[in-house]
């Protein structure tokens, strides 16, 4: 058995194998066989070292494994589908909103939460705080979109499309009916893809790293 293998025949076939990187367990066997090393002892010398994981066994494969080795070109990998994209012409098409809890500062009375809106195809954003007892509220996530549609209006747009996640904040009917309202139509996204409202998530990202990150760092209790 390779674990009964002395440990002079194990260092000869670890020996050999690493000077001939191109050979094979059985190439390694039979050359050691010729030199009378380890006739009694298991051909693979996998085993012998002791290496449980199997090894690679195409000839480029063992090439790569020697230091300076200059494995010839792979040939070329076919294209990677086109990343999947939200396709909008025009301003009021399509706008995203989300919340984002701050947290319970110093100096207010219950938990601030940043309510944030883009527009997809201009990425113009909106975004407000305020501060409720613990959840955020239906109550201000329509009166941003109300500001939202008021704002596109007063430049010639018509706001048609909101897409939320599947909060309560959103799918309430005091939103709901402010959407309509508006004459926009609701879109929820799927439960555990928040990539599909990547648009203002990465916004409240961008706002976290570049404004509140800094302005938490410089106090020992924010508020």
């Amino acid at each position: 058995m390779a674990n009964a293998t002395s440990p002079l025949v194990e260092q000869r076939v670890v020996a050999f194998a690493l000077g001939h990187p191109g050979f094979g367990p059985a190439r390694i066997a039979a050359e050691l066989a010729r030199a009378q090393v380890g006739r009694d002892c298991p051909v693979d010398q996998w085993g012998v070292a002791g290496a449980a994981p199997p090894r690679p066994q195409h000839p480029r494969q063992r090439y790569g494994l020697v230091a300076g080795y200059a494995a010839p070109p792979e040939p070329q990998r076919p294209a990677p589908p086109p990343e999947r994209h939200l396709d909008v012409e025009h301003p009021g098409q399509l706008v995203q909103l989300d919340c984002f809890c701050i947290g319970r500062l110093s100096g207010t009375k219950g938990t601030v939460w940043q309510y944030t809106a883009i527009d997809v195809a201009s990425a113009y954003a909106w975004e407000t705080l305020q501060v409720t007892r613990r959840n955020p509220s239906a109550v201000w996530t329509s009166q941003l979109a109300r500001t939202v549609a008021a704002e596109l209006a007063k430049h010639g747009w018509k706001l048609e499309r909101v897409m939320s996640d599947n909060a309560s904040k959103f799918r309430s009917a005091t939103f709901g009916q402010t959407i309509t309202q508006l004459g926009a139509g609701p879109t929820f996204i799927r439960a555990g893809r928040p990539q599909t409202n990547s648009c203002v998530e990465r916004v409240q990202q961008t706002i976290l790293e570049e404004c509140w990150k800094p302005a938490f760092a410089r106090y020992l209790i924010p508020k």
